[in-house]
């Protein structure tokens, strides 16, 4: 399972590629190829940072409670081991994080700080699903194509609910998706109930390794379709790619499929719509408790394509992070036509920071903005044009769907 759907202290950095490209399939579109595939991408990792120190932290209350347990307290259970004072401490360091009451901070022992970084790599044993907290539910916010939890029929929206008949309802994210892990091969159980239904059900999966797909495209009915399923270190070079199928296909209708994508890097966003936008116009504004940490991302200024260009996102609530980014931005201004249903709203900004114990912090540092400063996080994206979804919907026949809708428009 992966859960990582927010910048995590790693920048990615993009040589900037320079070219004019116009939606007119003349002679020379061969030409305008071949100099998109000259470029290159160049992709940097900066390093996690390390805590430097721990802050002290005195309570009387806490020593109170502290002298009543060690004085007083006797399990109900036959046998019994007494917490180690490492476990204490886990568990005061925890609870801590906890009370700010923010459902994308925690900390994560070392076990699961690693859990957290091989999920982050982006391959990994588990059925292949994005989870988030909303509303103080463990939620689906999208299955991943092809992956063990969709062949299931699992959807965005569903409540997760326990996991082996474990009840999960007091767990952090990260703890829940290190139970629906496993090894490979084995069999997990899920307990979900869905959206407009009463009754939960059991289901279950067998484990797999994950790999996140990232994109793919396909034409119907003379509507070019991307479909980018997350936004990695090789997404910038990928999409590139997809445009050059889109030129050559001579096209005018594009339609990037951004629905059930749960993010990933913010400059992967950042790069894909500077296909779109001229320099300087902004993409997404971010804000921090340190002023120095206020920032107006950028286009870069490739705005490679004409008035001609007819362009549509297609979102959904599985649609986060650097997916509502990027509509964001592209709806904001006016470039590109907005379909589907509102947005996850996934608007906040996490670092990792390695600790010295070997386990991590993960924290909220910033908040994002779209360039008209709608609150990602509060306001979502919303449709242009919202496709509502029925029992019986599916990806195939909502696409179908909103291809007819597009071609329809004058």
């Amino acid at each position: 399972m992966h859960n990582n759907n927010s910048k995590i202290n790693y920048r990615l950095l993009v040589i900037p590629i320079v070219l004019t490209l116009m939606l007119g399939y003349g002679a020379g579109s061969s030409n305008l190829v071949e100099k998109i595939f000259a470029q290159t991408v160049s992709v940097t990792n900066i390093k996690l940072g390390n805590s430097t120190s721990t802050p002290g932290y005195g309570s009387p209350l806490l020593d109170e409670v502290k002298e009543y347990m060690a004085t007083s307290f006797i399990s109900w259970k036959a046998t019994y081991t007494p917490p180690t004072s490492k476990e204490l401490e886990q568990g005061m360091v925890a609870g801590y994080v906890n009370a700010f009451n923010d459902p994308f901070t925690h900390y994560f022992p070392p076990v699961e700080a690693q859990s957290f970084k091989d999920t982050v790599k982006g391959s990994f044993g588990g059925v292949g699903m994005e989870v988030g907290n909303r509303e103080g539910v463990i939620t689906v916010i999208a299955p991943l194509k092809d992956s063990p939890a969709s062949k299931a029929g699992i959807k965005a929206g569903d409540m997760l609910l326990k996991v082996d008949d474990k009840d999960i309802a007091d767990l952090s994210v990260e703890r829940a998706v290190s139970l629906i892990r496993g090894e490979i091969g084995t069999e997990v159980k899920l307990t979900i109930l869905s959206k407009n239904e009463k009754t939960p059900k059991d289901i279950k999966i067998k484990r797999q390794e994950i790999k996140i797909p990232t994109i793919d495209t396909k034409v119907i009915d003379g509507v070019f379709i991307i479909s980018l399923y997350s936004f990695s270190s090789e997404s910038p070079e990928l999409f590139k790619n997809a445009l050059i199928k889109f030129v050559e296909s001579k096209n005018d209708k594009l339609v990037i499929d951004l629905r059930g994508n749960p993010g990933g890097y913010l400059d992967a966003a950042v790069e894909m719509a500077s296909f779109f936008l001229p320099a300087g116009k902004i993409v997404v504004k971010e804000t921090g408790t340190d002023p120095n940490m206020n920032e107006e991302i950028r286009s870069k200024g490739y705005n490679v394509f004409d008035e001609g260009l007819k362009l549509y996102i297609l979102v959904d609530e599985g649609s986060a992070s650097a997916s509502e980014i990027l509509a964001g931005a592209l709806q904001d201004h006016k470039v590109a036509k907005i379909y589907g249903q509102k947005s996850y709203g996934k608007g906040s900004v996490q670092q990792l920071i390695d600790l010295k114990n070997g386990g991590s912090l993960k924290v909220t540092v910033a908040k994002w903005f779209t360039p008209n400063g709608r609150s990602i996080t509060e306001d979502k994206i919303v449709p242009d044009v919202i496709v509502p979804r029925t029992a019986t919907t599916t990806i195939e026949t909502e696409t179908k769907a909103i291809v007819n809708l597009i071609l329809k428009e004058k």
